[in-house]
């Protein structure tokens, strides 16, 4: 039994929880823990159940807080700190965003078992019977032979990669191990990581990434700065910002690069192992379990030298984080919208600027808040003009469908069908981008009209003709491909309004049968093994055709590739949504850009109804400079961002009554002050998802306007929700649906 202390002189620790709480719970420091600091990983007891924490706040004594009614931490974890900056971190993304600390100690705590000591690994080795004394009946075949080889050295061995290294399959293995040719044991724990090298192959650079990379060098050890790679697609960018990573290596720190997509990772692993000898540590939701754990593991003690990931990667705990590089920095896959809403690219510039060190943003298109940004001086910018090797950008002509439509029960228009013609026969590759999976977005009977629509979504089901089914792209709901109209039981009456890319690779394979075909969409593609596996068959020419959502959009290189078509041009410009235009024009731009990167100059044709557009008019005539001025204009003129802030609020709830009624209520309690706006509530444009009703409201206010603090008081006013009723805030939102 500890000694008691008198009253007033216990310790008191708080401890953050990875819980949707709004702060840290207090406990009594256990004499047998010794004294602890912050972010000491902890074990505490709470309610009946035990849970892993962070401490916060290691305070002296407080006598205001009556011991008796706390509990004691019950033990600390023998694994180093949360790196005080990577706290730091936690609490100004809570504070921004408006989220629960816990929350985001839940995301960098997302593989709680990397904590605790690794379970032991099995493997095998060279056992006691060798050639000379084999068992009979026993034949050594020539896949046995490697495996013995490969095996030669007394080292210890997983079976999986025993397997891979001697090409054979694990049976082999297992039957070596029966005969006694090889024994079991246990493999050291622990990953032995190897290092990138930065000195392992540097390329010739030209004289604008030379120039370029010098000043991203600089940057390195000056403490934190941002700066934006603005270069044509196919302009290098990737290798000017490894000189910025084989720097920070240099220096003995960690790196991170963001990607927002896992089918981007194929192609960047392969140019980041030819530049610096060895891949670098993948990031994503894709990993095993076990995988996760040893990475997270390994980032934590600092063995990880280079991360590339997804966006949750940034919560990784690093020990010696140096620098941030954001690819493609204006993809909306940055925001996070589901339980903590926040975008990885703001949350990573606000990393460098708490770890004081350098962000570097990569883009052919960069947002208009990171354009705005450099104009004022807040982001420094480096232009790479021209594509590596001189091929000019595509000559991006526009198809009228008013003019020229597609045939009857066709989606591609005549001048787009004669020019895939003219490069099938040239032996070059064809691109065509719908970003709309699947086959159909509307089945309908032509009998009675009957709508196939989501019991639980304000949403019509997708036909996935492909898996013979229709389904929700909001909750996941799927049902069979129906064979009956349910409402009026006629048969052969449903018929497929509007293209999918299903429906344009089933015209593909009619108009061009001898061609060598292949679709890439998320809901087709299985692993992130199978994507890159399909990538690399188009980059190495094994497809004449390729038909694809945003998945093939951007950041992929494919020499052979000379055509892009795009079948509806106008399908992101009709929502009404602030960033519609910026989007499509970023879009389009990004995978016509895919065209015409080595040998031969591409072309890229735009199918539209909306030719006088100015989005289309900038992309037909190369105006990038004309649309970013203009559409900044028009952001400034109403104030909206980056000349002005946004917040959305989401209500939802089963009861469509009640959340209309909290949304007003919320709207009547709303301070009313100099420099800020409520508006709303309004019923959102997709009214329900998942079974729950939607309300929206959105907070218009001043750039210098405090938010945040606005937000907590008239939250404090309002109270909580009331009849199940959920609210959610998204600080800067993305999307308004």
């Amino acid at each position: 039994m500890p000694e008691s202390k008198p009253p007033g002189t216990e310790i008191f620790v708080s401890v953050l929880l990875p819980l949707a709480v709004e702060g840290a719970y207090s406990y009594l420091l256990n004499a047998e823990t010794g004294n602890l600091a912050r972010g000491n990983f902890v074990q505490v007891p709470l309610g009946t159940r035990e849970y892993v924490g962070v401490v916060w706040d290691a305070s002296a004594p407080r006598p205001d807080v009556v011991s008796a009614k706390l509990r004691a931490i019950k033990t600390r974890l023998d694994v180093p700190p949360l790196p005080l900056a990577q706290l730091d971190f936690l609490d100004a993304v809570a504070r921004y965003n408006l989220a629960q600390p816990g929350m985001i100690l839940r995301m960098m705590l997302s593989v709680e078992e990397a904590l605790y000591p690794a379970p032991p690994r099995k493997g095998v080795q060279l056992g006691s019977v060798t050639a000379d004394n084999l068992p009979e009946a026993f034949r050594l075949t020539a896949a046995r032979s490697r495996v013995l080889a490969a095996a030669e050295g007394g080292l210890g061995w997983n079976k999986a990669a025993l397997a891979s290294e001697a090409g054979v399959s694990v049976g082999v293995i297992d039957g070596l191990v029966s005969a006694g040719l090889l024994e079991d044991v246990d493999l050291p724990v622990g990953t032995n990581v190897p290092a990138p090298d930065p000195a392992h192959h540097k390329v010739d650079l030209t004289a604008a990434q030379a120039e370029a990379a010098a000043k991203l060098r600089t940057a390195i050890g000056a403490g934190y700065s941002a700066t934006l790679i603005d270069g044509v697609t196919g302009s290098g960018k990737t290798e000017v910002y490894f000189e910025a990573i084989a720097t920070i290596l240099e220096a003995g720190q960690q790196a991170l690069v963001l990607l927002p997509e896992i089918a981007l990772t194929a192609q960047f692993l392969n140019r980041f192992e030819k530049r610096f000898g060895v891949k670098p540590t993948e990031w994503h939701s894709d990993l095993t379990p076990a995988t996760r754990r040893d990475i997270w593991r390994n980032v934590h003690r600092g063995e990880v030298r280079v991360v590339v990931g997804a966006r949750s990667a940034l919560f990784l705990p690093f020990a010696e984080l140096g620098l941030i590089i954001v690819d493609e920095e204006h993809d909306p896959a940055y925001k996070q919208v589901d339980r903590v809403s926040y975008h990885a690219r703001d949350m990573a510039v606000l990393r460098g600027f708490l770890g004081k060190f350098p962000i570097v943003l990569a883009s052919a298109t960069p947002s208009i808040e990171t354009r705005v940004n450099v104009d004022r001086g807040k982001y420094a910018s480096v232009h790479l003009p021209s594509r590596f090797g001189g091929q000019p950008f595509p000559d991006i002509r526009l198809i009228d469908l008013r003019e020229n439509p597609p045939e009857r029960g066709q989606w591609i228009a005549p001048p787009l069908v004669e020019a895939m013609t003219k490069v099938l026969a040239a032996g070059r590759q064809s691109l065509l981008f719908l970003n709309r999976r699947g086959y159909a977005p509307l089945t309908l009977c032509r009998k009675c009209g009957h709508r196939f629509v989501c019991p639980d979504c304000s949403s019509w089901l997708v036909a996935h003709r492909f898996q013979k089914k229709l389904q929700c792209h909001h909750c996941g709901l799927t049902i069979p491909e129906p064979r009956l109209c349910p409402s009026c039981d006629h048969e052969d009456t449903l018929v497929a309004c509007g293209p999918g890319v299903e429906r344009i690779m089933e015209e593909v394979t009619q108009r061009f049968p001898d061609a060598r075909t292949i679709i890439l969409s998320s809901d087709l593609v299985g692993s992130a093994a199978d994507m890159r596996e399909k990538f690399e068959g188009i980059a190495n020419g094994a497809f004449d055709i390729i038909v694809g959502t945003q998945l093939i959009a951007k950041g992929h290189h494919f020499p052979n590739l000379n055509l892009v078509g795009v079948i509806d041009a106008d399908l992101g410009l009709g929502h009404g949504d602030l960033r519609a235009s910026e989007r499509t024009f970023q879009l389009l731009h990004q995978v016509v850009g895919r065209a015409g990167r080595e040998s031969e100059p591409g072309i890229g044709y735009l199918q539209t109804h909306m030719t006088e557009h100015p989005v289309m008019q900038a992309l037909a005539a190369g105006d990038g400079d004309g649309f970013y001025a203009q559409e900044i204009s028009a952001r400034e003129r109403t104030a909206m961002p980056p000349f002005g802030r946004l917040a959305g609020l989401l209500l939802t709830g089963r009861e469509r009554y009640q959340v209309e009624d909290q949304a007003r209520r919320l709207a009547a309690t709303a301070p009313r002050q100099d420099g800020v706006r409520v508006l709303g509530p309004a019923e959102a444009p997709i009214g329900m998802v998942r079974g729950r009703h939607r309300f929206r409201l959105l907070v218009k206010a001043r750039l210098d306007f405090d938010l945040q603090t606005y937000l907590r008081h008239w939250f404090s006013v309002c109270g909580p929700m009331r009849g199940g009723v959920r609210l959610s805030v998204d600080v800067d939102p993305q999307s308004f649906l």
